[in-house]
């Protein structure tokens, strides 16, 4: 069992965050530091997430702050370079400040989503049961999901991310 958790960084709106909602009702679990066998989501990382990494890690970690500040909080922030840095592949937000932004997710989702991948589609869905939109994330993403989670390997991962996002790979 992958266990989801949350490390906060209070940069947001504490009654629109998703992740104190989902620690409130004990769905995922606050940390204040990632280990070295967990998995945290990085948006700048260079190593996609994929179904494998189930096999090197205990958990998988959410960093929860604002859109605005993730530069500042990815690249100066040392502390979260001590677990397994994976970008989460693209995916569409379903959340009303964001609804079908490319990537631009809350942390329920990249959370929701990164389960789904590594194989644990009911946890996935047990963390999206508690938005009223939260159905509507893995509806909008369902086959890209699926998809994800059925590759074989990170280059199978990167050719669907150009196939459904090719506006992003123009040069």
């Amino acid at each position: 069992m992958m266990k989801p958790s949350v490390l906060m960084l209070r940069q947001d709106d504490p009654y629109k965050c998703t992740a104190a909602k989902l620690v409130k009702f004990n769905l995922v679990r606050r940390v204040y530091y990632p280990h070295k066998d967990m998995i945290v989501l990085n948006p700048f990382g260079k190593v996609l997430l994929s179904r494998q990494d189930s096999r090197i890690a205990s958990s998988v970690c959410a960093v929860d702050c604002s859109w605005v500040r993730t530069d500042e909080v990815f690249k100066y922030r040392k502390i979260l370079f001590q677990g397994i840095g994976r970008r989460l592949p693209l995916l569409l937000a379903a959340n009303p400040t964001n609804y079908s932004r490319i990537g631009i997710l809350s942390t329920a989702e990249a959370l929701s989503g990164s389960l789904y991948i590594l194989g644990f589609k009911e946890t996935a869905a047990v963390l999206m049961n508690k938005f009223k939109w939260g159905h509507t994330f893995l509806e909008l993403n369902s086959n890209l999901l699926e998809e994800y989670a059925n590759a074989k390997n990170l280059t199978e991962i990167a050719d669907l991310e150009k196939s459904y996002f090719p506006q992003l790979y123009e040069y």
